[in-house]
């Protein structure tokens, strides 16, 4: 059976257990996301909270972590969703996605409907990959693709 939260509190609790074994065992994401089956992005939203696991991946996860039958339970729960608290984000990296969405977001609005019509860009049929790639004037850039399906809005 499919089960949901309403207080994302435990979520939190368990993404913190899951972030200091990641530690205390070197893993990375991408270990991680190996063991789930599952794409990188989304395993990490997963642990972190933000999406339910399927239950082979959920535990495989939990052992990969060394975490208990009930934290296993619990990442396969369907989240209280939203990772970032009211007001403008204080972290430097999440504050830049804020800060390209602040002058961006209008832009790209504009051009996703002059494109496709009145609706949205799915967050839940969606993909997400981050990639580092040499920049030719030097050093580094983010190559980062949002992947969601459109949806029209309807007349009702």
């Amino acid at each position: 059976m499919v089960h949901a939260q309403f207080d994302p509190t435990a979520r939190q609790a368990l993404a913190v257990a899951a972030v200091d074994a990641k530690t205390r065992k070197d893993l990375s994401w991408q270990q991680i996301a190996d063991v789930s089956g599952l794409s990188v992005a989304f395993t990490t939203a997963a642990v972190l909270g933000q999406h339910a696991l399927p239950e082979d991946s959920a535990k495989a996860v939990a052992a990969l972590l060394g975490l208990d039958d009930d934290a296993a339970l619990l990442l396969q729960t369907i989240p209280t969703r939203g990772s970032i608290p009211g007001g403008i984000p204080t972290d430097p990296t999440i504050y830049r996605f804020y800060e390209m969405l602040q002058v961006y977001g209008t832009t790209l609005k504009a051009l996703v409907h002059e494109q496709f019509g009145d609706g949205i860009i799915s967050a839940i049929n969606f993909k997400l990959d981050v990639k580092k790639v040499a920049d030719p004037e030097g050093g580094e850039r983010a190559v980062i693709t949002l992947d969601g399906k459109y949806l029209p809005t309807k007349p009702f």
